[in-house]
């Protein structure tokens, strides 16, 4: 599901539609335990990427940070990344003195010559290669695997939003059909209905304006009628519904787009309803916008 999709008719490639949730955790194991990596990710309307792991791991969050930048777009993301010590591991009873006593005296020199130099702290010193003897882990090994372990869960975690992003672009589609069906439906009935609201309107202005001039009388009424035409609104919904069903087979980080495609249907929608000239157009209008709402609560996942 994370990879490009191959389109038929033109021999493009396209991207999925992606949802902004998703999830993915992967291990690997080493000597003395294992690395463990969680991507977890909910609906935002940027970026918005958190990370809480060791400090043996700290100095790589700028490498795994452009590394999802490249492959996400939008959500609120969180990056766990951990090691686990295998069970039943024990620590040496004490450090390696020789390898302290020369990292003490590498300190000395450095705070001679660097006198407001910052001193290690326990963890680093305890950290350092080769204190613990064999049983502490390579921090360039662990460091290696680690960004292993992300470039994999980057691939599955953009699989499972691909997976959903699928489950949300046929919802989508199925509403735009309901749309489709709406309009489809109204257009052949709409001259019909403006016609008849027409003659009634015509009826009431001549026994409210008796003996005024029967021309001015047509001028005003074919006038009303023009405002009441709704054929411009039925266009305007069709090329919006072309819009969104091209945009969603596109795919891509599509939602902002889409979301932009919700208001102008909405808008639409709403117009057709303030010139309703008989219940079939109110409730048109009516069923038009609980589609589009149901939409856009899809949209509002998309990436």
């Amino acid at each position: 599901m994370g990879r490009l999709f191959h389109t038929r008719k033109n021999n493009e490639y396209m991207a999925p539609l992606n949802s902004m949730t998703g999830f993915a955790a992967a291990t690997v194991n080493l000597d003395n335990g294992s690395i463990g990596l969680e991507l977890r990710a909910v609906n935002s309307r940027f970026l918005d990427l958190s990370f809480r792991m060791g400090d043996d791991f700290r100095i790589l969050e700028p490498v795994i940070r452009e590394r999802i930048n490249a492959k996400v777009k939008r959500g609120k993301m969180e990056c766990r990344l951990y090691f686990s010590a295998k069970e039943g591991s024990q620590l040496p009873s004490e450090p390696n003195t020789i390898v302290l006593e020369q990292l003490a005296a590498l300190a000395d020199q450095v705070r001679h010559i660097i006198p407001d130099a910052r001193a290690m702290g326990i963890a680093e010193i305890l950290r350092w290669p080769g204190m613990l003897g064999d049983n502490a882990n390579d921090p360039e090994a662990m460091q290696a695997a680690a960004l292993a372990l992300v470039d994999g869960a980057i691939r599955d975690f953009n699989a499972s939003r691909a997976q959903e992003g699928a489950k949300l672009a046929a919802i989508i589609q199925q509403k735009v059909a309901g749309m489709r069906a709406l309009v489809t439906d109204l257009r052949p009935r709409t001259p019909a209905i403006v016609a008849a609201f027409r003659d009634k309107i015509t009826r009431r202005v001549e026994e409210i304006m008796q003996g005024a001039d029967p021309e001015r009388i047509h001028q005003e009424v074919a006038l009303f009628a023009q405002k009441i035409d709704v054929d411009e609104e039925l266009d305007r919904l069709s090329t919006h519904l072309d819009e969104v069903e091209r945009v969603v087979k596109q795919g891509g980080s599509a939602g902002k787009r889409l979301d932009f495609l919700m208001q102008e249907l909405n808008r639409e929608a709403n117009t057709l309803g303030s010139k309703a000239a008989a219940m079939e157009l109110s409730q048109a209008s009516v069923e038009m916008k609980v589609l589009i709402e149901q939409m856009r609560e899809q949209v509002q996942n998309l990436e």
